[in-house]
C-alpha cells in the first residue's frame, strides 16, 4: 500500500530533496530524487526539481508508492566479507558472480548471498538490488560497498555523486606505453550500433578515467586505473578508445589474448567516509589468482 504525506512549509528554506528528506527521514534524497522523477512529489500541486527551493506555505504532497516485494531467494553462497558494521558491508566479489539478478541472471548473484548473510540491507526502489549502490561487471573482480540501511545508502550514492570516493582497479591491457601515465575524458553512452555495448559517444555522459602504468611486458602492460566517474564498462571502453583494450575483454578486446575467464579487471582499491562516524576508511585486495598467473607468465616472457 502506497503512504502519503501532506507538508506546509512554514520558516524553512533550502532544495527541495533536502527538505523532504529531513522531514521524512525513511526517505534518502537519492529516493526523493526518483519520487519526484515519477511525478509523486508535487509542489503546490505542481511538478519541481529536485534543485526548487521551497517557499513559506508551499504545500507539498508526496507519495511513496509500495516497494515491489522481494522475489530473492537467500541463498547459501560463500562471501569474502572484508568489513562489516551496522552501516556498510565491505565484499571481495570474485570474477563470475554477478551483482543481482536481473532476466538473464534471476539467482545465484551477489544480492542472494547477501540477503542469505542479513536482511540488514538498504531497500532499493526496483526491489532487485537491496543494498547495491555500485557495481562491477560479472567477470571483474574486488571491492564492493553496500549499505545497510537508508542513512548509509545516501550517504555513499552522496560520495559517489560527488568524487568524494576513492576507487583503483589494476588492469592487464593490451600494448605498451610511452607515457607512465595519463587521463581519459571522454563521454559514455549506449552504442547505436550494438545496444549491448557501450561507446565513447557525442551525446554520451561525461566519464573520465586516471591511469598510471606499473610494469610494462611484451604486448601488455599492468596499469593502475583511478575512476573519477562511474560509467557502465568505463575502464574497459575508455581503455578501448586509446587503443589499450583490457585483455581477455569479450566484448571490447581483440580475440587474440591472454587465456582467462574474462576481463583481467579487479577492483582493488575502495575508500570512502563511514556515513555515522564520517571516519575515512580504506580497503584494498589482492586480485585472483588467474590475474596473478598470467602476471607471472608475462614477467617470466619480458
Amino acid at each position: 500500500m502506497a503512504n502519503s504525506y501532506d507538508l506546509r512549509v512554514h520558516d524553512e528554506k533550502g532544495r527541495l530533496d533536502k527538505y523532504i528528506s529531513d522531514k521524512i527521514p525513511d526517505l534518502s534524497r537519492t529516493r526523493v530524487k526518483e519520487l519526484v522523477k515519477d511525478g509523486n512529489i508535487l509542489v503546490n500541486s505542481k511538478k519541481e526539481k529536485v534543485s526548487y527551493k521551497v517557499q513559506e506555505n508551499d504545500q507539498i504532497s508526496v507519495t511513496v508508492p509500495a516497494i515491489k516485494p522481494l522475489n530473492i531467494e537467500p541463498e547459501d553462497i560463500p562471501l569474502d566479507i572484508i568489513y562489516e558494521d551496522s552501516d556498510v558491508i565491505i565484499v571481495n566479489k570474485p570474477q563470475g558472480m554477478v551483482v543481482h539478478p536481473s532476466a538473464g541472471h534471476p539467482d545465484h548473484t551477489l544480492v542472494n548471498a547477501l540477503l542469505y548473510h542479513t536482511r540488514d540491507l538498504a531497500d532499493s526502489p526496483e526491489g532487485f538490488r537491496p543494498g547495491i549502490v555500485h557495481r562491477i561487471d560479472k567477470d571483474t573482480s574486488g571491492l564492493l560497498m553496500i549499505a545497510k540501511n537508508a542513512k548509509a545508502r545516501e550517504s555513499l550514492e552522496d560520495q559517489l555523486a560527488h568524487k568524494t570516493n576513492k576507487r583503483q582497479y589494476l588492469a592487464i591491457v593490451h600494448g605498451n606505453f610511452g607515457e607512465e601515465d595519463g587521463l581519459v575524458d571522454a563521454p559514455i553512452g549506449r552504442n547505436p550500433h550494438d545496444r549491448k555495448k557501450m561507446a565513447v559517444v557525442e551525446n554520451g555522459k561525461n566519464a573520465i578515467t586516471h591511469f598510471k602504468v606499473l610494469e610494462q611486458f611484451k604486448g601488455y602492460s599492468l596499469i593502475m586505473c583511478q575512476l573519477e566517474t562511474g560509467r557502465t564498462h568505463q575502464i574497459r571502453v575508455h581503455m578501448a578508445y586509446i587503443g589499450h583494450p583490457v585483455a581477455g575483454d569479450p566484448l571490447y578486446g581483440p580475440r587474440k589474448t591472454l587465456k582467462g575467464k574474462g576481463q583481467f579487471l579487479h577492483a582493488k582499491v575502495l575508500g570512502f567516509e563511514q556515513p555515522t562516524t564520517h571516519e575515512w576508511l580504506e580497503f584494498q585486495v589482492a586480485p585472483p589468482h588467474i590475474f596473478e598467473e598470467r602476471l607471472s607468465e608475462l614477467r617470466k616472457n619480458k
